[in-house]
């Protein structure tokens, strides 16, 4: 472990500072203390080229009489003077031997999952609408200084956190690329992707087409969302917004395209359903499951989930008006000439919805979604962000071509109902990562990001990439409406419902996370038994 001399120096001199232990005896504890002081970045340290440390500790900096955000450690050739045994001495010293055993290898196991996972915090920050992103900054650098050495994080700060110009930058955006490749073990599924296009190129097994096309896509959508969200920092909250909105379902959006194409109009009607049900009942219920097991009652804000239900019954009026409309009215009265034109009404005006939530939440009311100001700076490069990103959505666009061309024959072979995996299968391609990452927090009692990570993305299925669909069937001239089967329809409803019920009133536990779940369960199980669709929802 590269624990560099300086940061030894540093808390040396401040434990001894503060608790009277000579020079001889500082010199003599290097070996058990390392810094105090957590790296965090400014405008000056930035422009200096050094990292600005504040304490950590604290009771440890009341008693030496500064603030804990402070600075004012001295210099390592100017020990202070005072005795060495005093109860005082023997506690910072102990302060310091603990924060060196965070730093050790033995506890940096999982040092790759855990950069993972502060990674996956981030972008789940800005989607749940919680942009205070200070803490989770601070223990990513600290996760790097562990992982790679402290001497080696404050050399490349590139890697880290540094604002990098808009220009080309070879090297440092490598080396950050880099990082987010090897900075989760769900990445190793990467090598799916040349085995899933050759064998789709060259007319494999429909089943290993499916299967490798499927799991390229779950690293693809992690990297996705990372780079997504390096964009949405460079650009500000109400640019950031937009990215998220079209980036953040990338991988749903493609897909749906890709069937669109080949004219699977129940596979693009039940994914798009299916996402919105596995975040609303799911990743809901075993957030609160899994936070309930370990916290008896947790809280969130109940009015930023009455903000996010109310959105999400309007999607759902959206839906039920076509849908409804032609089996109450009749085909005599309601064309299908007449459904198609009121679909792509009801998608721009969801749509013109969706906007309007934007700035309800990044200007109107940004307080109901932040708990504060935060400082992050991009890691890659401009062009970087957008060759990185550019690269990805091609490799997405074609793993997902390869796949849905493999669902009927799948389909067929296994006897089931494409509704089923346009349902329960292929949502878990393109939120596998997040909802993981969901669980974890909630399991932290972080339930506000939790609950913003599975309400925001349901918001943004149902007004955004619903309407897109529907739209870009419009202009690709595959028409594909608001028209869909009557029983997903009614689930989306129920579950919408149910959600808001279970967490009105700003608490959950344990068993009302096990009702989400199980309702969840209860509806693939219809889906799974149904053999033919009952009706082709979507098409025309």
């Amino acid at each position: 472990m590269d624990i560099s001399r300086r940061q030894l120096h540093l808390v040396s001199a401040d434990a001894a500072r503060r608790s009277g232990v000579d020079g001889a005896d500082q010199e003599g504890n290097l070996t058990l203390s390392t810094s105090l002081r957590s790296p965090r970045l400014s405008s000056r340290s930035r422009a200096s080229g050094h990292l600005e440390e504040p304490l950590l500790d604290p009771e440890a900096a009341a008693e030496a009489g500064e603030s804990p955000a402070g600075n004012g450690a001295l210099p390592p050739h100017q020990p202070p003077r005072g005795a060495h045994n005093s109860e005082r001495a023997r506690r910072h010293w102990r302060f310091a031997a603990s924060h060196v055993s965070k730093l050790m290898p033995d506890n940096f196991a999982n040092s790759d999952s855990d950069t993972a996972s502060i990674l996956s915090e981030r972008r789940l920050a800005r989607r749940g609408g919680d942009r205070s992103r200070d803490a989770i900054a601070q223990t990513f650098i600290s996760t790097l200084a562990g992982t790679l050495g402290t001497g080696t994080v404050l050399q490349n700060q590139s890697i880290a956190m540094e604002h990098h110009p808009g220009v080309w930058s070879p090297g440092s955006d490598a080396r950050c690329i880099g990082l987010m490749l090897v900075s989760s073990y769900i990445n190793v599924l990467l090598a799916c992707i040349p085995v899933g296009i050759l064998a789709g190129a060259l007319g494999w097994s429909p089943t290993l087409v499916f299967i490798m096309n499927f799991l390229a896509l779950v690293p693809l959508a992690l990297l996705l969302g990372e780079t997504t969200e390096d964009l949405a920092v460079r650009f500000g909250d109400t640019v950031g917004g937009l990215l998220n909105a079209t980036f953040g379902n990338v991988v749903e959006l493609i897909l749906s395209i890709a069937a669109l194409r080949k004219g699977l109009y129940t596979v693009v009607a039940t994914s798009l359903i299916g996402s919105i049900l596995s975040n609303l009942l799911l990743v809901l219920g075993m957030c609160f499951l899994f936070g309930g097991l370990r916290f008896q009652q947790q809280r969130f804000s109940p009015l930023a989930n009455k903000v996010g239900s109310s959105l999400l019954f309007v999607a759902c009026i959206g839906i039920i008006i076509p849908t409804m409309a032609k089996r109450i009215y009749g085909s005599e009265v309601m064309t299908d000439a007449a459904v198609i034109n009121l679909s792509h009404a009801i998608a721009i005006l969801l749509m013109f919805v969706y906007f309007c939530y934007l700035t309800f939440q990044l200007k109107t009311h940004s307080d109901l979604f932040a708990s504060g100001e935060s400082e992050d700076n991009p890691a890659l490069s401009l062009s970087g962000a957008l060759a990185f990103l550019s690269a990805i959505t091609v490799i997405v666009a074609v793993c997902s071509e390869f796949l849905t061309g493999a669902i009927e024959a799948v389909s067929e072979k296994f006897n089931i109902n494409p509704s089923f995996l346009g349902l329960i299968v292929l949502p878990i391609a393109g939120n596998a990562c997040e909802h993981i990452t969901a669980v974890f927090v909630a399991f932290k009692n972080k339930m506000d990001l939790a609950i913003g990570v599975a309400v925001g993305s349901s918001i943004q299925i149902a007004l955004f990439a619903i309407p897109f669909t529907v739209l870009a069937g419009w202009v690709m001239g595959t028409t594909f409406t608001l028209d869909f089967d009557v029983f997903s329809v009614l689930m989306l409803t129920v579950a919408v419902i149910l959600a808001y019920f279970v967490s009105s009133d700003g608490s959950s536990n344990w068993l009302l996370g096990l009702q989400l779940i199980i309702t969840y369960v209860l509806i693939a199980a219809v889906f799974f038994l149904e053999r033919e669709p009952k009706h082709r929802s979507g098409g025309h």
